[in-house]
């Protein structure tokens, strides 16, 4: 980065961190972030996939909604049963528009105050999205408090020895298993970190994203990285994870022009929110996204997997034709998959061209580069589900 583009990005609470750790630091999403550290990001993917790596994700939004009517007005915003959801159990949303297109996606779990002042829905939103996304629910500040929390900084631990490791400092997160979430304290010499943990990720692994106090984050970051299993990862080895593992990127594979069931999110649309559930419909879009689910013949395009048939990776914007020439869609994310052994995408393209195994061209320098559909995640998700 150049010094005046370092100036006007904000630092997270790790900033200092990241350079004594030797981070080449990128503007992201308005922020100085760390794309990779000096082992690089193949090794850095790699330690993730093999072992425990810890992210810095603290430019992300966190908000907390109160009061007895949150979950009904949240309700107004995302397709989803978040009135159904358990204390300590954490859901997939999606905030849509009146197309039915997609706003944002955020996780939501209903967890205790600190202050011991009842129940609150706890949400984590994207970086680029969260300005907009607390004005959207500032929406809702007629049924309930909107409670912005920019002090605090988020933090993952993810890989297949991340709770592991973990536990050895918090015994209690070892019972914690895939979407739930609960308060706890770190011991140090000093005084104990409180923090928020749920057992959730970004990258297909076992793992934990931990809400701590900005003042805590070295704190704790330090600790986390002391345990011998941890290393430090940026966010190129976060994007080629999060791809094998088939999940979205907002901006990319998600927007305002794509709806839940292009992108292959119908999964996240519980039963009581569809056409004949006890509180169906009544969110932005409904009617568009309620007859996709009801009548598929009426989705043109989805979101599908590709596997490169030879070595050349396919980027984000190309062009993928049919055998006999026809436009099918485009790719929305691809890279070389570490893990999976070769280059992958996500792309969306007309349905007719979605089935299995189907060979398109990506155009790559004018060179048609063979891709095949394939089922996604490339690479086995391994949630602890107990």
């Amino acid at each position: 980065m150049s010094d005046s583009t370092a100036s006007d990005l904000i630092s997270t609470p790790l900033h200092a961190l990241h350079l004594e750790l030797g981070a080449r630091m990128v503007p992201f999403a308005g922020y100085a972030m760390p794309v990779q550290y000096p082992a690089g990001i193949l090794a850095e993917h790699l330690q993730t996939r093999q072992s425990a790596g810890l992210f810095d994700i603290s430019h992300m939004g966190q908000v907390a909604l109160r009061g007895d009517g949150a979950a009904a007005a949240l309700e107004t915003l995302v397709p989803v049963d978040i009135q159904g959801l358990a204390e300590g159990k954490q859901r997939y949303a999606l905030f849509t528009n009146e197309s039915g297109g997609i706003l944002d996606d955020l996780m939501v779990i209903p967890r205790p105050r600190d202050d011991g002042q009842g129940l609150e829905l706890f949400l984590i939103v994207n970086a680029a999205c969260k300005a907009q996304d607390v004005a959207l629910l500032q929406t809702l500040a007629d049924r309930c408090e909107i409670v912005p929390m920019p002090e605090q900084a988020l933090l993952a631990l993810q890989g297949p020895l991340a709770v592991q490791s973990f536990a050895r400092l918090v015994p209690q997160a070892a019972g914690l298993v895939f979407m739930t979430g609960r308060w706890m304290d770190v011991p140090t010499p000093t005084t104990p970190i409180r923090i928020y943990a749920t057992r959730s990720g970004y990258t297909g692994e076992d793992g934990l994203e931990i809400s701590v106090a900005a003042h805590d984050a070295e704190r704790l970051a330090r600790l986390l990285l002391a345990l011998p299993e941890v290393k430090p990862i940026g966010l190129g080895a976060r994007d080629t994870l999060r791809l094998e593992a088939g999940l979205c990127l907002y901006g990319h594979d998600i927007d305002t022009t794509t709806t839940p069931v292009e992108a292959g999110l119908s999964w996240a649309l519980q039963k009581v929110r569809r056409t004949g559930g006890a509180r169906a419909g009544g969110f932005p879009g409904a009617d568009r996204i309620l007859s996709q689910l009801d009548n598929p013949a009426v989705v043109t395009r989805r979101r599908v997997g590709l596997i490169g048939l030879d070595r050349t990776p396919v980027r984000e914007g190309t062009e993928l034709h049919a055998a006999d020439g026809r436009l099918a869609g485009r790719v929305t994310s691809g890279s070389f998959a570490p893990s999976a052994g070769g280059p992958v995408a996500m792309a969306y393209v007309a349905t007719e061209f979605t089935a299995p195994g189907t060979t398109l061209h990506a155009q790559v320098r004018g060179r048609a580069v063979p891709m095949q559909l394939q089922p996604m995640p490339f690479v086995p998700h391994r949630y602890w589900r107990g």
